[in-house]
């Protein structure tokens, strides 16, 4: 597929199937393949501090939404079809290795090596972003459905559950499937701005 088509046709799948009893599998092999396009993406000084946290079976997945939604919530959540997704992708930082990495001797006049405060734009987050993105087009070239939601005040009994090393951080999790119908989500409904309203050239005030 095209990248051009890719980005076209990406979107957020909140159902996968196509029988939401019992949807199909996605093979190892495959999971591997799409992790392995995600992960080659840019990272601030090389640093390559991104990880995968992979939930590839039912007890896993299961495990997961037990944590995040537990079950007396389920009958009223909007989307019972991701709930069956095969795969979940923990997608992690590690904010102490771009501080180590900056730290060395090609970084350190930057002064970034001093702490996670010193960093502005906290990179790591920037590196998990594009990994996702990379991760989302895989997925679409693929013939698979993702969606990426977040963790919020969840992010620490995942972590803590999954016994990830204290320091490192969850951008958040994809969901991975063969998409099933499903609809929109509400903020689906906002227009993308057209090109002329994002763009500035030269001075903010120049369209």
């Amino acid at each position: 597929m095209e990248l051009s088509e890719a980005r076209r046709r990406r979107r957020m799948v909140r159902a996968f199937g196509p029988d939401p009893d019992a949807p199909q599998p996605i093979a190892p092999a495959t999971v591997d393949a799409l992790l392995d396009a995600a992960r080659r993406a840019p990272s601030a000084g090389n640093t390559q501090a991104v990880r995968f946290l992979v939930l590839d079976t039912p007890e896993a997945v299961a495990g997961y939404w037990d944590l995040t939604l537990a079950p007396e919530r389920r009958d009223g959540f909007a989307w019972p079809g991701l709930l069956v997704a095969p795969v979940l992708v923990v997608v992690l930082v590690d904010p102490g290795a771009y501080v180590a990495r900056y730290a060395e001797a090609d970084k350190a006049r930057t002064g970034l090596g001093e702490g996670p405060d010193a960093w502005a734009v906290p990179y790591w987050w920037v590196d998990g972003g594009a990994v996702v993105q990379n991760l989302l087009l895989a997925v679409v070239d693929a013939g698979l459905g993702a969606c990426l939601f977040g963790l919020f005040a969840h992010e620490e009994a995942v972590l803590a559950a999954h016994a990830v090393p204290a320091g490192w951080r969850a951008v958040g999790t994809v969901a991975l499937g063969h998409p099933a119908p499903d609809r929109p989500g509400r903020s689906a409904s906002r227009a993308r701005p057209r090109l002329d309203a994002v763009v500035r050239r030269g001075r903010w005030d120049r369209g």
